[in-house]
């Protein structure tokens, strides 16, 4: 049985998290067409005025943080800055991972109205409010400048105790750009393609598949050929886990959109939207239970108009404290 704290090896639950408060959250136009999660289209927004999606959004982020911190969970919170507009600010896991050895990764990210929210002064915060030790950074970013991008913990599903790095190959996730993080990060790697029941190719691997200590998520049906799911399956059944199915649909609706958390006094925490929980049946429901307690946030406003779930919102700190 894997345990989240194994000695020698990285955690792969993290007590920390870093989010990112949002001050002008919107839709984005610009990660729509690879993003069959945001619901909405351009044409199809709200024109009321008394519609505040920035307000909406921020009493959901708000709440999340509040329910991880009583959970036991230390978060920190950076806020975002107004200038320039990031609508998507408050997915920081997709620009930044943090890594037990004191590693800190920057990823290219394809719409050019992310690339902004990679600043160094959250990366500062961290460190400071959480006392973390930094000892190197790798910069991928440089790789948007060949339209080849790898978008952090979202293209990635990391096994940390394993050294294994799931990905779903996708507009937002490229081959050569996966090759120099395995290289740099001593990883292996399991790639594959995915796709939902439209046939759009799924734009990020964390919203088909999750792992946690002792169990794993996954939705088998969108992963293709048969031979690359069959490969998925081996590699996490190596390594102990229990595999919980999910359906496209359930996929669809974030059900394999989350993050097992393990807060420094103790008791993990599985989080995950409200919209995932309830799209689970009541075998799986108690297949969670029985890892960890569950935090169902209610998010739906960023479900739908930013296209990602709980999980997109925590960036998890795996960092070493300083002494």
């Amino acid at each position: 049985m894997l345990e989240c704290a194994t000695p020698l090896k990285e955690l792969q639950c993290a007590a920390a998290v870093l989010m990112v408060r949002p001050v002008r959250f919107a839709f984005n136009a610009q990660t729509a067409p690879s993003n069959s999660f945001q619901a909405l289209r351009a044409e199809e927004l709200p024109e009321s005025p008394s519609i505040d999606l920035q307000g909406l959004a921020l009493r959901e982020f708000d709440a999340l943080s509040e329910r991880l911190q009583r959970a036991g969970v230390k978060v920190i919170v950076a806020d975002d800055t107004e200038v320039p507009a990031k609508p998507d600010a408050l997915f920081p896991n997709n620009w930044v991972s943090f890594h037990r050895d004191g590693t800190v990764v920057l990823y290219p990210m394809l719409a050019p109205n992310r690339r902004s929210e990679r600043r160094e002064e959250v990366i500062r915060q961290v460190s400071s409010d959480g006392a973390f030790r930094i000892t190197r950074t790798v910069d991928l970013s440089y790789r948007e400048n060949q339209g080849k991008y790898l978008e952090g913990t979202g293209s990635l599903v990391l096994d940390r105790p394993q050294r294994l790095a799931y990905a779903n190959l996708s507009p937002r996730t490229d081959l050569d750009v996966l090759g120099e993080f395995a290289q740099q990060l001593d990883y292996e790697l399991v790639t594959f393609e995915a796709f939902d029941g439209a046939g759009n190719a799924v734009y990020h691997t964390n919203v088909l598949m999750a792992i946690g200590a002792r169990f794993a998520v996954v939705c088998g049906a969108a992963i293709a050929p048969p031979t690359n799911r069959d490969a998925v399956y081996s590699k996490l059944r190596s390594s102990g886990r229990e595999i919980m199915e999910i359906t496209l649909s359930q996929m669809q609706q974030f059900a394999g959109n989350l993050l097992e958390l393990a807060p420094a006094a103790g008791g993990n925490v599985i989080a995950l939207s409200t919209t995932a929980w309830r799209s689970l049946d009541p075998a799986q429901r108690r297949a969670l239970e029985n890892h960890a307690s569950v935090l169902a946030a209610d998010i739906p406003v960023i479900e739908r108009y930013g296209g990602g779930g709980v999980r997109c919102m925590l960036a998890e700190i795996h960092l070493p404290t300083r002494a």
